[in-house]
């Protein structure tokens, strides 16, 4: 898939559910139930055990339905982010600004989402290649924060990740984020093998997105 495809894909979700479980199988039992709730950008975490594998037998599974993307998150390194990306992983995210982990994505041309904080971090991460910028922990600042560094710098496309929930995704949105990404608030009851639960949460974020866009 095209670079250019993925980030459009990403932009019209609206958001990328971060998957982490405990287990590879609770894994893709959350993303059945995900992707059951209509979201279809999907970030497998290098936290679930056997993660890279979780995202080989995924595109595996899902290769007949073109509109899944599977990307992978928690990425530290460019080693990681090629065997990732051999695996199917569309796209890259990580927590941190790595440098190699963004030269090794750009050298197969899928989109690369580094983490910052500061505007000078977002600075220097689209300087190094980024196509976005995850602005994490954003929890810490709330929706504001994303209108504080695009008022300078306003050709930056930023993912908010931390502390996104329904209260507060219409937020995020209305404040200018690319997207937004959510854990806890999409994973929310698969600790009790509740998958219908995440679901929910799933068509709740779907449905509060598309409101949010449409104001």
């Amino acid at each position: 898939m095209k670079k250019s495809e993925v980030l459009n894909s990403i932009r019209e979700s609206g958001i990328v559910p971060v998957i982490r479980a405990e287990t590879a199988e609770k894994a893709k039992k959350i993303t059945e139930a995900v992707k059951e709730g209509g979201i279809n950008v999907i970030e497998i975490t290098m936290t679930v055990p056997g993660a890279v594998d979780v995202i080989d037998d995924l595109t595996e599974l899902y290769s007949d339905d073109h509109e899944v993307i599977f990307g992978a998150g928690s990425v530290m390194d460019g080693k990681t982010a090629r065997n990732c990306i051999q695996a199917g992983a569309e796209f890259i995210v990580g927590p941190a600004l790595d440098l190699e982990m963004i030269e090794v994505a750009n050298r197969y041309q899928k989109p690369v989402i580094p983490g910052a904080m500061t505007p000078t971090e977002v600075k220097k991460a689209m300087e190094a290649g980024a196509d976005v910028v995850k602005i994490f922990p954003a929890g810490l600042f709330g929706p504001k924060i994303i209108k504080s560094i695009k008022g300078p710098i306003p050709q930056a496309e930023l993912l908010p990740t931390g502390g996104v929930s329904h209260d507060n995704v219409q937020d995020w949105i209305e404040a200018g984020s690319f997207a937004v990404a959510a854990g806890s608030a999409i994973v929310d009851g698969a600790e009790e093998n509740n998958f219908d639960q995440v679901k929910d949460n799933a068509e709740k974020f779907v449905e509060l997105i598309e409101e949010a866009k449409n104001n």
